[in-house]
């Protein structure tokens, strides 16, 4: 679960610590740590987030204790010292940008549901389960045509629902679709 996450831990403390085996160093420790508090029961709602802030944690502890040692990591350890301190995870770590991605994916959940039931059924099969149009036209049982009609009504109404989302202010609610009524389902 949380490899995914390496080579971007690694590249974000290479950036600042500008030495890859100090930067690997780092990251493997962030990782041990994690996981060992994993390991241990206690439920990680944000692994990516908590490897971010732990990283960068660990590097400041490393600065501090050069500092002791008088050793300096970098030539200007204060800019570096500076540099640690302003220190963001990527934007999609923010809660804003997650709050806004989980309200994104309702309102794409919510057009989904809305959408007639075969049509619904068509564009699961072929979205979610990755079923060319042949094998969806064979499991329900109707045309190729239909399976494509299906889907280009499902695309059209996922589009709809980003062109709502992309038009309302973050700070506004998303809006509620309403599930249609079919005399066909």
């Amino acid at each position: 679960m949380l490899e995914r996450y390496y080579q971007e831990l690694l590249n974000f403390c290479f950036r600042t610590m500008r030495n890859r085996d100090a930067a690997a160093d780092v990251v493997q420790e962030s990782y041990a740590r994690v996981l060992a508090l994993q390991h241990s029961g206690q439920p990680v709602a944000e692994p990516r987030a908590l490897l971010y802030r732990t990283a960068r944690n660990l590097q400041i502890d490393q600065y501090r204790r050069s500092e002791v040692r008088g050793e300096a990591l970098q030539p200007d350890a204060e800019a570096y010292a500076a540099e640690l301190d302003n220190l963001t995870a990527p934007e999609a770590c923010e809660p804003d940008a997650a709050a806004e991605s989980a309200q994104g994916v309702n309102a794409l959940l919510g057009a989904i549901d809305a959408l007639p039931l075969r049509c619904r059924e068509a564009f699961i099969l072929h979205k979610f389960d990755g079923l060319p149009h042949a094998e969806v036209a064979e499991r329900m049982n109707i045309s190729r045509k239909m399976v494509e009609q299906h889907i280009k009504l499902a695309m059209e109404a996922c589009r709809r629902c980003k062109d709502l989302l992309d038009a309302v202010p973050a700070t506004a609610e998303t809006p509620v679709l309403r599930r249609r009524k079919s005399a066909r389902q």
